[in-house]
């Protein structure tokens, strides 16, 4: 039975790109059910239909639902074993699940202050203190990351992983809002904007009309 991952738009949705990028990126199949944000009733009624978390993203295996992009990464981690999401070594294991927890649960100064918006001109705006302050908390995991696992290969585990899922739409947000960064986190960047995935993506949401105006305004 083909999975289905219900996501909201592509331009906005940060939470939505996680696991639809991890799915694509190792090749798995499913059938994408995108549903747009904040157009009413309706369209909050068909997410109701499929989680009653009322969020996206969700993924549906048969008669399992997960929600939440953490949560269904680590499905598809036990799911798929060969995609091998989480790294191998029980160390590494738990510094990437460390970090990932992390970007997952903090970081709400930069999220606030530089929403995702592929439509957005690429231009600065002025940020407070405490989202400076977690521009250099990313950029201090990435180079970490980097130093220690960087002979395996160019992403943050060497090969693509769920960390790098979790990470991929700060590389939007240092890119729209032109977030200076060390050019070892640069080089990251490159790397995953790179990936035939992200560009996937990418092309995708450039491709949506519909605005959001609480969205469009930062």
């Amino acid at each position: 039975m083909t999975l289905k991952l219900v996501i909201g738009n592509k331009n906005y949705s940060s939470w939505s790109m996680r696991p639809w990028l991890a799915l694509r990126a190792n090749h798995i199949a499913f059938e994408e059910v995108f549903i747009p944000l904040y157009t009413g009733d309706a369209d909050k009624q068909r997410i109701l239909g499929f989680t009653r978390s009322g969020k996206v993203p969700a993924l549906i295996d048969g008669d399992v639902t997960v929600w939440d992009s953490l949560a269904i990464i680590e499905y598809l981690a036990e799911r798929f074993p060969d995609a091998r999401l989480w790294p191998d070594d029980r160390a590494s294991r738990a510094h990437a699940r460390s970090v990932s927890a992390e970007m997952h649960s903090g970081f709400m100064a930069l999220r606030n202050e530089c929403a995702m918006n592929l439509h957005r001109p690429i231009r600065s705006v002025a940020l407070s203190q405490d989202a400076r302050a977690n521009i250099a908390r990313m950029q201090e995991i990435w180079l970490e990351c980097r130093q220690r696992y960087g002979k395996l290969g160019p992403f943050l585990f060497g090969t693509f992983g769920a960390v790098d899922a979790m990470f991929a739409p700060v590389v939007y947000r240092f890119r729209t809002y032109a977030i200076d960064v060390v050019p070892e986190a640069q080089a990251y960047m490159d790397t995953m904007m790179a990936l035939p995935a992200v560009d996937e993506w990418t092309k995708a949401g450039l491709a949506e009309t519909l605005l959001i105006d609480r969205v469009e305004g930062i």
